[in-house]
């Protein structure tokens, strides 16, 4: 795939897509930065190579409404600071106005659009509303790993009309990593898969049964499996209509030679408050009433002589309602492990992400996505419909 290395920039206007979907206080001050650090290797290449850079990206959930508390006019004075240059913060993202401010870019100066979201059409895929994005550039950047996984006007219908189209950095070591791990990895791969619902990864176990050597299974969606072998659950969450699913999934993963490892013991509580009487059980006599909200001390020791000999790790998804410190040690564990292993390791999801980043431990990871529904769907393995548009791009253009 063609990147941003492969096109000249020179004098040109470069469109960058990036996700800019930072947390903001109450205040409208940026809490997390990592998501604009993430993507400053691309607009720093690109105002290096004398571009006319022109930066676009969400924020929020607006619904198509101009939502003035979602204004990415916050992003650009960080932005700004991080890059030591003034930003020209546009009014919207499209119309004669954002066109005039494009047009009159010069070389090494930088233009923020407005939330893309304030448009209904960027989420309907609108081809007039692409349009009218790339008719600000003459180059179009995606470098928005993170809504890499949606068909949305600014990162697929734009390739159908922007004049030339690349990947960015971010973008490209996002897939790099990815394929790494699961295409050709070092092994033993241990892929760590948890979080409250069993629908919601049951793609990924399907397809990872096709790569891993181990399968480690926390959070909700291990209650499933477990009710599925026979034991009961007491008032913990439980998809039922899965539990066939779940069944034939570790069948598979037997019938492959893959090891697939459940919650020995569990930290349960008569219910999800921070405040309330905890209890350590094994597994099997979690008591009536009560639910599973974080995997025991056993199941941590187990899991870590997991990763003990793997060479590389997946992991997606918490092992706990890690939000609430009550519950937080399993997965607050599992960090630890998967940083203290020698494999080269690989986190996506938002949660997990969290989590990671709470731990302190963030710099012991390999790699940290910036994308969870991304991340997920490759990790079940569907193609990314924005990458698939940037490549269906390059082919008519070559």
């Amino acid at each position: 795939m063609k990147t941003i290395k492969d096109i000249n920039l020179a004098g040109q206007r470069v469109f960058i897509r990036v996700d800019f979907n930072v947390p903001l206080d109450d205040h409208q001050n940026i809490t997390d930065d990592t998501r604009i650090r993430s993507v400053l290797p691309t607009i720093q290449y690109a105002l290096d190579h004398r571009a006319k850079v022109i930066i676009a990206s969400h924020l929020g959930r607006p619904k198509g409404q101009v939502v003035p508390e979602m204004s990415l006019a916050p992003v650009a004075k960080r932005l700004g600071r991080l890059i030591e240059k003034d930003i020209s913060m546009a009014p919207d993202s499209i119309g004669p106005d954002v066109r005039a401010l494009a047009d009159s870019l010069g070389e090494g100066d930088v233009l923020l659009l407005e939330n893309l979201r304030f448009h209904s059409e960027e989420q309907a895929n609108d081809d007039g509303f692409a349009q009218n994005l790339a008719e600000l550039c003459d180059v179009y950047i995606n470098d928005a790993f993170a809504v890499s996984h949606r068909a949305n006007a600014s990162v697929h219908a734009v390739t159908r009309f922007a004049p030339v189209c690349g990947a960015g950095f971010l973008l490209q070591t996002e897939l790099d990593y990815f394929r790494k791990a699961m295409a050709d990895p070092q092994r033993p791969l241990v892929a760590i898969v948890g979080g409250a619902k069993v629908s919601s990864k049951l793609g990924a176990l399907e397809n990872m049964l096709k790569n891993v050597d181990k399968i480690i299974v926390g959070g909700a969606m291990a209650n499933t499996f477990l009710k599925s072998r026979g034991l009961a659950m007491g008032a913990s969450r439980v998809e039922n209509e899965l539990m066939g699913n779940a069944a034939d999934i570790m069948q598979a993963a037997a019938d492959r030679g893959i090891h697939f490892y459940l919650p020995v013991d569990f930290v349960v509580a008569s219910k999800l408050d921070e405040r309330a009487e905890t209890k350590i059980v094994p597994a099997a006599e979690i008591p009536e009433g009560w639910m599973a909200l974080d995997i025991g001390p056993a199941t941590s020791l187990l899991y870590s002589e997991v990763l003990y000999d793997a060479k590389t790790v997946v992991w997606n998804g918490p092992m706990g309602v890690f939000e609430m410190d009550a519950f937080s040690r399993g997965t607050m564990s599992m960090v630890h492990s998967v940083a203290n292993s020698y494999a080269m390791t690989i986190v996506g999801g938002g949660d997990t992400d969290v989590a990671i980043h709470k731990s302190g431990e963030s710099d012991r990871i390999t790699y940290i996505s910036t994308g969870g529904g991304a991340f997920l769907r490759l990790m079940e393995g569907k193609p990314l419909p924005a990458v698939a548009a940037l490549e269906e791009a390059q082919r008519r253009t070559e």
